[in-house]
Formats: structure tokens, sequence, C-alpha cells
């Protein structure tokens, strides 16, 4: 007896085309929702930052760094930057907010940040908007 070849495509797929398919139908999914992702947290990096700002110079004595700060923010836009200072061996010796009020989009402003003991550094660690 011969068996009889059935024509292809005929009576649907075969399974491992259906398995495929659902595959492909997943990893579409995942993609979608990666890129979903990525977008949400690229969008609130970059509008949620209004307010940024660096360090231009500083100058350290025994008891506090005069710190030398460009705060770049929209108009109108309140906030704060923090600063921090650290002694030779790491350990911090200063720390503190320093607020910005003013209406300009560009603020040179220098600051002092108070120490507990000689600072070698000043970092900013951040800036946010009210």
């Amino acid at each position: 007896m011969s068996t009889v070849q059935l024509p292809e495509g005929r009576y649907g797929r075969s399974p491992d085309e259906r398995a495929d398919r659902g595959l492909r139908i997943i990893g579409a999914v995942m993609g979608a929702a990666l890129l979903a992702l990525i977008g949400y947290f690229a969008f609130h990096y970059v509008g949620g930052n209004r307010i940024s700002a660096e360090v231009i110079a500083f100058d350290t004595s025994a008891g506090a760094v005069e710190v030398h700060l460009e705060v770049r923010k929209d108009s109108g836009v309140t906030g704060y930057c923090t600063l921090r200072s650290q002694a030779e061996d790491g350990t911090e010796v200063g720390r503190a907010d320093f607020r910005f009020d003013q209406d300009a989009t560009r603020v040179d402003k220098v600051v002092t940040l108070r120490t507990t003991a000689p600072g070698t550094t000043a970092e900013l660690l951040g800036c946010h908007a009210d």
C-alpha cells in the first residue's frame, strides 16, 4: 500500500508554521513594549530637567569652599542645586542646597559652601526644579 500525499496548504498550516507565527507575534509585541519604555524614559529625562548647572571654578579655604556656578534654566522656573565638598581622604566635609529664584535663563553666581574640615573638591550633585 502506498501513502497518499495530501496537497500542501489545503488543510491549514502545519504545526511548525503556527509556532513560528506565534513567536513572531510575541517578538513584535515585546519589541514595541521595549521601544515605548525607552521613549518614556527619554522623554522624562530630557523634559524633566528644567534646571542644569556647571561648576566653573572653586577656591578652597580652611572652613569653606567658594564655588562659581553657571545655572541654565527656563525663564520663571525656580529651584535649587546641591553641592558637596570632600576632604583629601574622600570623606564628605560639606553639603548644601543653593536656591535660584531669578527670572533669568542663565545665572552666574558665586556661592560659599561651609565645610567642617578643609575641602579639596566642589562637586555638583544635581539641580531640581520646584
